[in-house]
């Protein structure tokens, strides 16, 4: 199985992989909004309490998946950005710690 290339930064050293904790963040509370709202709508039209509160949330599901697209999608390339950063230092310290590094 052929690797990706690692990235690396314009200074030509290992490149720093994206923060995802502001990505992830602004999911969750996209799911968290988008919940209520659908949780509301439902209230509002006349389904009681806890009715309400099972439809919303089941609706919100397919709703958050359409309108949430591009943010999951930037946090799912963060994800693999990190993944990749980090089985290079795996690596790298494996070389290392095996007599192996090209100094």
């Amino acid at each position: 199985m052929a690797q990706s290339p690692t990235p690396s930064a314009p200074t030509g050293g290992p490149a720093t992989p994206p923060r995802i904790a502001p990505w992830l963040l602004l999911y969750t509370l996209g799911r968290l909004v988008i919940a209520v709202a659908l949780i509301t709508l439902i209230w509002l039209v006349g389904l009681p309490g806890f009715p309400a509160l099972l439809f919303g949330l089941l609706l919100s599901m397919p709703v958050a998946y359409v309108l949430l697209r591009p943010v999951r999608d930037r946090l799912t390339e963060g994800l693999a950005a990190r993944n990749v950063a980090r089985r290079t230092r795996k690596e790298q310290l494996r070389n290392r710690l095996s007599g192996d590094a090209a100094v």
